[in-house]
């Protein structure tokens, strides 16, 4: 075992301790019924205010904070439209089944009122900094209302390591391997130049990342909506057929045409809950850092700006990536393609597709959350090749949940090899091998593929490298600021500079790792956030009755801000 996969199985044995354990998605979906319920669903009936509030209807000038409402959402909307809704939704679907995207909207539905609660908590406990500038965050109320020093210096940590986890690392890293599929392009150029144009960004601090994202995230956006519409519109036979493979899996499960994608109840709901939570943020209190920025005396009116964005990030965009990959069809379909050293597996025996008692053992064998043992070993051996094929038997190659097909094998060079190569315990021992040939794909490589099935043919792919491009790097540019926030909090205006050069430094560094370890740090980091955050705003639910009480008061004898 190398390097990269003792990383990557350290950090999902933290997970499973964390947000795949089987409480996350009960605590999270939990407190957004909670507060929904508590505060008479205000995810719908302030949802026109919301709209009111960001057009300016109610702007004053001498409000204090460093951003229009328009700037706050546009900044937080930046930092939660990125890879989640381009790789993040396909990778769900992948290992969750159709399934996956209801409870992705389950997940933003509730995840409104959480938005709505830790905004507007964290604007009312928003303190001005040295320079100047405003600071919030979950951290100011753990700390000033909550008298959880502790609680809040676990947030703002989790909150540094988060931005690097999962607001660079992770952006970076698509955006490189799709320049790279799409036109050839490098992954330490693409991380070099923008790595270059992330320090040119956020140098300014909020102001001038406030400007940028007003301007590229209303423009990515409607690309992306039209590009995704022309693909649905194309397959608009499977319409209907993909919202019943949504719903008609939510409890039984489902199984992949080419591979063996099953997806039991639980693997659904947890791959939905927690992609829903990477992609639109709800309850993580990151994009409550955005909106502390914001002008106005009313915490609750920047509150009901910021449920605005599980709408816009997850029921809109987040549905019409899932819509494009499941009427496209590609999801369970097998593609040439590179594989990832993580996503393979040597077994022992001889499978095939066409055998359904072999489909089944491998399910059980790749379900994670298994309650049976798995009859499937590891293979440990020597496979033998002739001209990159292999000529020897006794073992089949299993790549991204399914049993890959014309594989070949080629030397760090790309030349076909010959000879005998050793394996041991399901996984190369040469890490320099390339491994390419047929299999299921998934994250931005399989909404790449699932775009070029519609009117715009193989030109679609383009609209997800430049979604993903903007997407990914408007994220990482919101997420740099929510780190340096919290930098602030822990060691003070001194710490900023340090902080920002290391957050390029790790963003370059991002363009060329392995993606799945990144990814599953993403997973762990988001949660390191979440948890303290949840605790918080549930001690402080008749605090934040009692602020939109105010809210409404001021609002109806002075029109509030």
């Amino acid at each position: 075992m190398d390097i990269v996969e003792t990383i990557n199985n350290a950090l999902l044995y933290i997970d499973g301790f964390l947000g795949s354990a089987g409480y996350f998605p009960y605590l999270l979906i939990g407190v957004g019924v909670f507060f929904t319920l508590y505060l008479g669903f205000p995810q719908i009936r302030y949802f026109g205010q919301a709209t009111r509030i960001v057009r300016g209807q109610y702007a004053k000038k001498d409000s204090p904070g460093d951003t229009s409402h328009f700037q706050a959402l546009t900044t937080a909307l930046s930092g939660t439209v990125g890879t989640g809704n381009i790789g993040g939704v396909a990778l769900a679907i992948f290992i969750g089944g159709p399934a996956a995207l209801f409870w992705m909207w389950v997940t933003a539905f509730f995840g409104m009122t959480t938005k709505f609660v830790e905004v507007t908590l964290s604007h009312k406990y928003r303190e001005k900094t040295e320079d100047g500038t405003m600071a919030g965050g979950p951290m100011y109320y753990m700390e000033k209302k909550l008298n959880m020093k502790w609680l809040a210096l676990i947030f703002a940590l989790a909150t540094i390591i988060s931005s690097i986890g999962s607001g660079n690392m992770p952006q970076i890293n698509n955006i490189a391997q799709v320049m790279n599929t799409t036109f050839n392009i490098e992954e330490w150029v693409t991380g070099g130049v923008l790595a270059v144009l992330l320090a040119l960004v956020i140098i300014g601090g909020i102001k001038r990342i406030a400007k940028v994202a007003e301007k590229i995230v209303p423009f990515m956006a409607v690309v992306y909506v039209v590009g995704a519409l022309l693909v649905i519109g194309y397959n608009y036979e499977n319409i209907i057929p993909s919202f019943q493979a949504i719903f008609g899996s939510i409890f039984s499960g489902s199984a992949a045409v080419g591979g063996f994608l099953g997806a039991s109840f639980a693997y659904a709901m947890d791959r939905g809950v927690n992609r829903g939570l990477f992609s639109n943020e709800a309850g993580q209190g990151s994009a409550a850092i955005a909106h502390s920025a914001a002008k106005g005396k009313e915490p609750a009116s920047e509150g009901m700006v910021s449920l605005l964005e599980p709408f816009i990030d997850t029921i809109i965009i987040c549905t019409l990536t899932g819509l494009v990959i499941l009427s496209s069809g590609v999801w369970s379909e097998k593609h040439q393609n590179t594989f990832d050293r993580t996503d393979m597996e040597f077994v022992v025996g001889d499978y095939t597709d066409n055998n359904p008692e072999d489909v089944n053992k491998l399910m059980i064998h790749l379900d994670e959350k298994r309650s049976v043992p798995s009859e499937v070993k590891e293979f440990t051996g020597t496979i033998s090749l002739q001209n990159g094929k292999a000529i020897s038997d006794g073992f089949t190659l299993l790549n991204a949940r399914s049993i890959a097909e014309d594989v070949i094998y080629k030397d760090k060079d790309g030349n076909p090899i010959t000879g005998e190569i050793p394996v041991s315990n399901g996984t190369l021992e040469d890490s320099t091998i390339v491994v390419e040939g047929k299999s299921l794909i998934h994250s931005a490589e399989l909404t790449a593929v699932a775009f070029t099935k519609g009117y715009m043919g193989e030109s679609g792919k383009y609209v997800v490298s430049l979604g993903l491009l903007l997407f990914a790097f408007t994220t990482a540019i919101a997420w740099s600021y929510y780190g340096d926030r919290a930098a602030i909090y822990l060691f003070g205006p001194k710490s900023v500079l340090p902080y920002r050069i290391a957050f390029v430094a790790l963003f370059f560094l991002g363009a060329i790792v392995d993606s799945t370890v990144v990814w599953t740090l993403a997973y762990v980091t988001v949660a390191l956030m979440t948890i303290p955050n949840l605790i918080g705003i549930l001690l402080l639910h008749k605090d934040m009755k009692n602020t939109v009480k105010d809210y409404w008061n001021n609002f109806k004898s002075s029109g509030a801000d």
